[in-house]
């Protein structure tokens, strides 16, 4: 809910971004991946994997796991089957060189490769990011204020050469420290008040372990610039202001950030004392800076319960105090400001601070409510619920919402909602969620979900404070990013075809944006900044008077090429699934080529809360160019509706995720405007369990299926607390360990269990061909998609074996499954940008020669 400086100060804002961007490379130096090759699908050999039954007994249930062998992933038997596997995609996908090679000169044509982001203000420092023609990484720059009220950023030449400019310090050349490393990741930065020291981490696995450093910025000996403490494998920290103290947090075999440390600047790590433990397996913690830099802040939590313990910065030896003690099923978050000179007149007429204490929780209502507590009237703890309600969520649809309103539970949770103590923009809102608020010194942001898409509001601080100090409701106003001259589209309704479609679908074409507040580290800022961003608008960085309203832009991402927004359209249907709910789907196409028929790429995530928003993307374009239809169903497990839609895909209602995209992708093809045997569907992480199931629930629907690092495995990796990341995953999942009815709820959907049933023989891609149309979920005899995965050896999220199996048993079974396998990376795929432009067009290239498109 608050605004963090580490991550404000090196984030490159408004450059073309890219959703989908797991990615992956050959493990095997084999055929190329660039060029054509004559070479018969049918002459190539499926790799063979090696069948060990080995059972697994769970509350009375065996399940015989013939692949089980894979999870040894250092193996020389993984090993070769990991080679092989890459060969065979290798092989599979050599025709596809040439399409690669067009997608990457289109994605390219898009790109301004030299560019730099919008200077953002950091105590005494303008920082800022550079990124060069031909540079796999980004440089970090920095140029010193004109002065204490210098809050113009400086006008920088994108072409200048790093360090050219007077005055200008290159923080960190990501190209430099990467050489030597086929992966690079940052894990963070955090700097002193003055600007001289720096602490930052680095991943050169992908294991998402990081060995922190502390970087002195005003020593010119490059050599020397390091000092000798060496923070290895942990998984992040903060830097006093001081630089006297670095507090991190380190991992146990399990991956989970269990406890706490404390590291005094110049002494060596053995001497480093545990200032927090969590022995609950089911919590994290992690540690950082109050927005203020008051306090040092540790914050634990699970998936539904968090706590926060603080300590004054200026006593960095002292015992942490718990703010709010933590509840069951209750989040909370906790920031601090002030209402400047706020407070009543004393004799001198002088008015005091109002110091304040700003809580985000839902332990009154499930869709969160921020509450303002007055920290003149005692000192902590607080509790939950005290102090001057701002603003609060709907209860409509969510689990708890009866303890809200009578009946609430029960309600649709687009019912709109009302209540005395919002402000007025939210009387009447629909699927009404609160996601936080960050007070400056001269106003106030809040943000907020409503009818499926985020929302920013902001308030005058002068005016919040009288409206705080006199009980009503803040007086926010709705931040509407400016539109096109051109923002609607006529092509749901240029044919009696197409009218009909857009009447089946609930179709209206209208702007579907993503915008939030952010790049603002300083609490002084008179001015606060925003970003906004579409499926078809590149993003854009703002910075908004809230006094006055003056709204000046400072960047928009310069997507080249002959790039017009205006080519392109977005819309919103909602359609009626199996159960009677309404999921909201996002559209894009090219303007003038919406039809009947259309090839469909269809896309979705649907878990952890987290939300679908819409975005740009240069390497949508090549598909939108070529007449494909860009969908993205909002299914229930994310946020996009609030808390309601979240539990309605999760736990034991996780089938809903799986259920509604498949009947918005059969909406979308029953309507007339997709063509089933041209849809390619595409999920990575909890998106690839996505992908696994519709595989097995509805094959009949999709041509073919992309899963990035996909959790297919489910079931065998929640069943084992051994495993990283498995117990805090019980409160997403449900535990089938202890669970018997957990347990068989989850075996009913894990795509690995539910794949078709292996053949004893399979020996080539003809093969697969011929009994592709045998493969089904065990009975019955339908169509199976075409599968495409792509996985990293070193994940510690989504474990490489899990689709390392799936892909196993779905070859076994005749279903024409390739894999390419990353060796140097982790979650999140290779790193680099042009590497990752290299395999996210090869991953287009998959899906486009699916849909039939070979241009």
């Amino acid at each position: 809910m608050t605004e963090n400086a580490e991550d404000a100060l090196f984030h490159p804002a408004c450059e073309p971004s890219d959703s989908s961007l797991a990615t992956t490379s050959s493990l095997a130096a084999t055929s190329s991946c660039t060029t054509d090759s004559s070479t018969d699908p049918a002459a190539l050999a499926v790799p063979q994997a090696a069948r060990h039954g080995e059972p697994r007994t769970f509350h009375g249930d065996t399940f015989i796991d013939d692949f089980a062998w894979m999870r040894h992933k250092d193996s020389p038997e993984v090993a070769k089957y990991v080679a092989e596997q890459n060969a065979y995609c290798d092989a599979r996908t050599a025709h596809l060189g040439t399409l690669r090679a067009t997608l990457l000169d289109e994605f390219r044509s898009h790109v301004q490769e030299t560019d730099l982001s919008v200077p953002t203000r950091i105590d005494d420092y303008w920082y800022f990011t550079r990124t060069q023609e031909g540079s796999q990484y980004a440089v970090q720059c920095r140029l010193p204020i004109r002065g204490a009220d210098d809050w113009d950023a400086p006008v920088i030449d994108p072409a200048s050469a790093p360090g050219s400019l007077d005055g200008e310090e290159i923080v960190f050349d990501m190209n430099a420290e990467a050489e030597g490393h086929d992966f690079f990741r940052l894990g963070g930065m955090d700097l002193s008040r003055d600007g001289r020291f720096m602490l930052y981490g680095v991943d050169t696995t992908g294991a998402e372990r990081y060995d922190f450093r502390i970087r002195d910025l005003w020593q010119s000996d490059a050599t020397q610039r390091d000092l000798p403490d060496l923070l290895p494998g942990i998984c992040g920290a903060c830097l006093t202001p001081d630089a006297q103290w670095v507090f991190y947090s380190v991992l146990d075999d399990a991956w989970r950030p269990y406890a706490v440390m404390r590291h005094r600047v110049g002494t060596d790590v053995s001497e480093d004392v545990e200032v927090f433990h969590e022995h609950d397996e089911r919590f994290w913690c992690g540690v950082g800076l109050s927005f203020d830099e008051r306090h040092i802040v540790i914050g634990t939590g699970s998936k539904t319960s968090t706590e926060v313990l603080m300590l004054p910065i200026d006593d960095p030896t002292g015992e942490f105090q718990v703010f709010i003690a933590r509840q069951p099923d209750v989040e909370y978050d906790v920031s601090f400001a002030c209402f400047e000179q706020a407070g009543a007149p004393d004799a001198n007429g002088q008015r005091a601070d109002i110091p304040l204490a700003i809580v985000y929780h839902n332990a009154n209502n499930p869709n969160f409510e921020i509450d303002v507590i007055d920290m003149r009237d005692h000192k902590p703890p607080y509790t939950l619920g005290e102090g001057v309600r701002v603003a609060v969520g709907s209860p409509y649809g969510c689990e708890q919402g009866d303890l809200v309103v009578e009946g609430a539970s029960h309600e649709p949770i687009a019912t709109p909602w009302s209540v005395d103590t919002n402000p007025a923009i939210l009387q009447g809102a629909k699927g009404l969620g609160i996601e936080g608020i960050a007070i400056h010194r001269h106003f106030v942001a809040l943000s907020y979900r409503e009818s499926g898409v985020p929302h920013l509001a902001v308030c005058a601080k002068d005016d919040a404070a009288q409206d705080f100090v006199e009980g009503r409701p803040w007086r926010f106003t709705e931040v509407v990013p400016p539109t096109l001259d051109v923002d609607t589209c006529d092509d749901a309704t240029a044919t009696e075809e197409m009218a009909e479609i857009t009447k089946k679908l609930n179709l209206t074409t209208q702007r579907l944006y993503s915008i939030g507040a952010g790049g603002n580290p300083n609490y002084d800022a008179p001015r606060m900044r925003y970003s906004f961003g579409s499926y078809t608008r590149p993003s854009e960085l703002h910075e908004l008077d809230v006094r006055t309203g003056e709204d000046r832009l400072l960047k928009r991402a310069n997507v080249l090429g002959g790039f017009d927004a205006r080519d392109y359209t977005e819309a919103r249907a909602w359609v009626d699934v199996r159960d009677g709910e309404r999921v909201p789907v996002s559209l894009v196409w090219k303007r003038g080529q919406l039809k009947a028929g259309m090839p469909m790429f269809v896309i979705g995530y649907g878990a952890y809360e987290i939300s679908s928003d819409p975005g740009f993307s240069v390497s949508r374009l090549s598909m939108l160019d070529r007449g494909v239809l860009y969908a993205v169903p909002h299914v229930r497990g994310g946020g996009e509706m609030g808390r309601a839609w979240y539990e309605q895909g999760r736990m034991l209602n996780k089938k809903h995720t799986f259920e509604d995209f498949v009947d918005v992708t059969a909406a979308l093809e029953d309507s007339g405007l997709a063509d089933t045997a041209r849809t390619v569907a595409n999920g990575g992480s909890a998106g690839g369990l996505l992908m696994g199931a519709i595989a097995n629930m509805a094959p009949e629907r999709y041509a073919g299926i992309e899963a990035d690092v996909p959790f297919v495995d489910a079931l065998t990796s929640i069943l084992d607390p051994s495993l990283p990341l498995t117990v805090t995953e019980w409160d997403e999942w449900g535990d089938p360990l202890h669970d018997a009815e957990v347990y068989r709820y989850m075996k009913s959907y894990s795509p690995y269990e539910n794949a078709p049933l292996p053949r004893e023989k399979t020996s080539s891609a003809e093969g697969e061909a011929d009994c592709a149309d045998e493969a089904g979920a065990g009975a019955g005899r339908v169509v199976y998609p075409k599968i495409f995965v792509t996985t990293s050896m070193n994940d510690t999220r989504v474990m490489v074996a899990e689709p390392l199996k799936w892909v196993a048993r779905l070859q076994a079974a005749g279903v024409d499954a390739i894999m390419k396998i990353e060796v140097q990376a982790g979650h999140g795929g290779t790193t680099g940008r042009y590497k990752q432009w290299e395999e996210v067009c090869f991953e287009n290239a998959w899906c486009l020669d699916v849909m039939g498109i070979e241009r």
